[in-house]
């Protein structure tokens, strides 16, 4: 029989309705309590981590999350992590990079309805998590509405409705229907790595959205402030330069030190600078290419290999790696 551990952070799946509205509030014994027989799939042990609402998630709760997989792991088959939805995608990105060579499934899941209420997708969503989570598969995953999301290509398309989450281009893993789970493409085979922690990481990091209009200005606001910026320009990802040169700033930033990234506000596809005039006049040897990783992925990938380095090459290097399937251009 299997051996996993469920992680607690609260969200909403632990949430009961409070006075100003939904608050998490149920432990981990609360939830395992609304699933009844899982004893005879296997066997489930718990710790509660912390107990928020995912809004308030923060990098140093990734490091504690990673540091608690990494402290139990030759104990366990697998992890279940209960999260809220809002900022799921950042986490399993984050848990991603900092869990390397991992030869047992890591699941995130959450709900968009609490566990406690009558009308629900938490329990559909935790069970699905556990029978992944006994799976022989290595990775950090996320498991939503019977799909199956690498962890670093999730994003959360919907505020509402029980599939929120899609994975943005790149195939689901699988999908689960009951006891069935059905891949999408064959799974490699395990290789007996040992498992590698770093939970370095960098948080002067900023996200930048551009907009017609947006002022110069602005950028230089960031230069004692940022280690790394990413910029999410239009379409391909042009920057513009005409009216309101935001290219100039860009190159002021990365004179002082600063690692830009660009990427697209477009979730599909990715960015593509060798296009148009406006992506060429970038400067591709010390600007940092995304190509099509979605921002949920970029974000905590900056912050952790500046955790490593602060060398603009090196971090240019490392970002345009690709890990966990973050890249695939």
């Amino acid at each position: 029989m299997k051996k996993l551990m469920l992680l607690t952070t609260g969200g909403t799946i632990a949430s009961l309705e409070g006075e100003n509205g939904l608050v998490p509030e149920m432990t981990a014994d609360d939830i395992l309590s609304h699933l009844p027989g899982f004893n005879l799939l296997c066997q489930i042990d718990s710790k509660a981590l912390i107990n928020i609402d995912s809004t308030n998630m923060q990098p140093e709760y990734w490091v504690e999350m990673a540091k608690a997989v990494y402290e139990h792991y030759e104990e366990y088959d697998g992890f279940v992590i209960t999260h809220g939805t809002d900022t799921m995608a950042y986490t399993s990105a984050a848990l991603s990079y900092m869990l390397q060579d991992l030869e047992k499934p890591v699941v995130v899941t959450g709900s968009q309805i609490p566990i406690s209420f009558k009308k629900t997708d938490a329990k559909r969503n935790i069970a699905d998590a556990v029978r992944f989570a006994c799976e022989e598969i290595g990775g950090v995953y996320v498991v939503f509405d019977g799909r199956v999301i690498q962890g670093t290509r999730a994003i959360k398309l919907r505020t509402k409705s029980y599939d929120s989450f899609e994975s943005i281009n790149y195939p689901y893993i699988a999908s689960i229907y009951k006891d069935h789970i059905e891949y999408s493409k064959p799974v490699h085979s395990l290789e007996n790595k040992k498992i590698k922690l770093d939970t370095s990481l960098c948080t002067d990091v900023s996200l930048v959205k551009l907009f017609p209009g947006i002022k110069p200005e602005f950028f230089d606001c960031l230069k004692n402030q940022c280690q790394g910026i990413v910029i999410e320009s239009y379409g391909s990802g042009g920057i513009p330069f005409q009216g309101r040169n935001i290219l100039e700033k860009l190159d002021e930033l990365i004179e002082c030190g600063i690692s830009v990234v660009i990427t697209t506000q477009c979730l599909e596809e990715g960015e593509d600078i060798e296009l148009y005039e406006v992506g060429r006049k970038v400067n591709q040897n010390v600007i940092i290419r995304s190509r099509n990783m979605n921002t949920e992925a970029i974000v905590p990938k900056l912050m952790w290999v500046l955790g490593k380095t602060q060398d603009p090459q090196k971090v240019k290097e490392l970002m345009e790696t690709p890990i966990a399937d973050d890249i695939t251009l």
